[in-house]
């Protein structure tokens, strides 16, 4: 059986870290936020433009930052 391979991101602004990291399809897509290296907020989003798109608006992440990992 071969396993799935799920995609994450990352974007690092400062001391702040940000990783999008991909669920099952019918999941979704769960934005973490790390400062200082403590998880300080996780959500769920539908997709990968919506949580980039949240990270964007809530923590003013530009969309270029992110990279995949």
């Amino acid at each position: 059986m071969s396993e799935t391979k799920y995609k994450s991101f990352e974007a690092i602004i400062g001391d702040s870290r940000f990783v999008i990291e991909e669920d099952k399809p019918e999941i979704g897509w769960y934005l973490y936020v790390y400062q200082n290296g403590v998880c300080t907020h996780d959500y769920l989003q539908d997709s990968l433009a919506i949580a980039k798109k949240q990270a964007q608006d809530q923590f003013s992440v530009p969309l270029e930052e992110w990279k995949e990992i």
